[in-house]
């Protein structure tokens, strides 16, 4: 009996012979290959333009001197310019303390709203409204209304509010220990709707009968949540918590519109010093650069982040 060729000899021997390749690349095209390749192009040179040209245009414009009329090179003198101003530490401090004070508040609140609300039996609905309702306001009426209320006299409504417990009145925006804490406040009361109704997706995601085990077990509402709820949603958490860190260390609305980076640039932040060099000083390459910088620690943060959290947020 013949003994039969094997795989390779059948083959060619290494490699995928030409006329199974040809074979391949055919069947690809007669079955639309070359149509969706011919619809792709568009949409990708379209994303292309207007999601990384915007990028690579930042990073020329921060080794140049320009007023769009006329460009001269620079090199690193924009990045030189940058980290020898002395507002850059105090930017970069109030940046990190706005950010950590929004971590440790603007984080575990939303989730406990949200897993508050899950447990609700009624008016869940409504609950989940007004909680959102905050993002629906304008983000610029929303922080001038904070601003009435942090009016540092008896007339604000906080310090009113406080008056009857002996308590103020307080210089909310005026006082840079205060200055910092009050903002993460706004930022946190216009930003935790989002992440609430995220949450309560997640929640609902979560298997009903893994409760049910869980009760038959004997464990209350806390264990319930440690052990059944939190696990369920960690990839969520995850990666609402990388969203926050980027979010809340590109934070502008609050001090530009709040303080202006007062009192004595307490409250200045790093996109406010981009804003600043950009249109208020005319040195465009500045703040490319500094923007350059700021994506350079944000890419650095979501890299390093991820390889943290990689093995809490492999599913089981």
């Amino acid at each position: 009996m013949a003994a039969r060729p094997s795989r390779a000899s059948r083959t060619g021997g290494a490699g995928v012979p030409p006329r199974t390749l040809v074979q391949r690349i055919r069947r690809w095209v007669t079955r639309g290959g070359l149509w969706s390749v011919a619809f792709a192009i568009p949409l990708i040179v379209v994303f292309a333009y207007f999601s990384w040209g915007p990028i690579l245009r930042g990073i020329v414009l921060s080794v140049q001197k320009t007023n769009f009329l006329t460009t001269t090179w620079v090199g690193a003198r924009n990045f030189e310019f940058v980290l020898t101003d002395p507002v850059l530490p105090q930017a970069v401090g109030n940046t990190l303390l706005f950010t950590a004070l929004s971590l440790l508040i603007g984080v575990p609140l939303p989730l406990a709203l949200a897993v508050a609300m899950a447990e609700l039996r009624r008016f869940k609905g409504l609950f989940s409204a007004l909680a959102y309702l905050p993002v629906v306001i304008p983000p610029v009426v929303a922080i001038l209304i904070w601003k009435v209320l942090y009016l540092p006299n008896e007339s604000g409504l906080l310090n009113s509010l406080l008056a009857p417990f002996g308590l103020g009145p307080f210089p909310w925006l005026e006082s840079a220990p205060m200055v910092v804490p009050s903002m993460v406040v706004v930022a946190t009361w216009a930003g935790a709707g989002t992440s609430i109704i995220i949450y309560l997706a997640a929640l609902g995601g979560v298997r009903a009968e893994l409760y049910e085990a869980a009760e038959l077990d004997g464990a209350g509402v806390w264990r319930r949540i440690l052990h059944v709820t939190l696990p369920q949603i960690r990839t969520v958490v995850l990666i609402l918590l990388l969203l926050h860190i980027i979010g809340v260390m590109q934070v502008f609305n609050e001090p530009t519109l709040l303080t202006g980076g007062g009192p004595n640039n307490a409250s200045v932040t790093i996109l406010m010093l981009i804003y600043q060099y950009g249109f208020l000083n005319s040195n465009y390459g500045a703040a490319a650069a500094l923007s350059v910088m700021l994506a350079a620690a944000l890419a650095v943060i979501s890299v390093l982040y991820q390889f943290a959290t990689r093995r809490f947020s492999d599913d089981d």
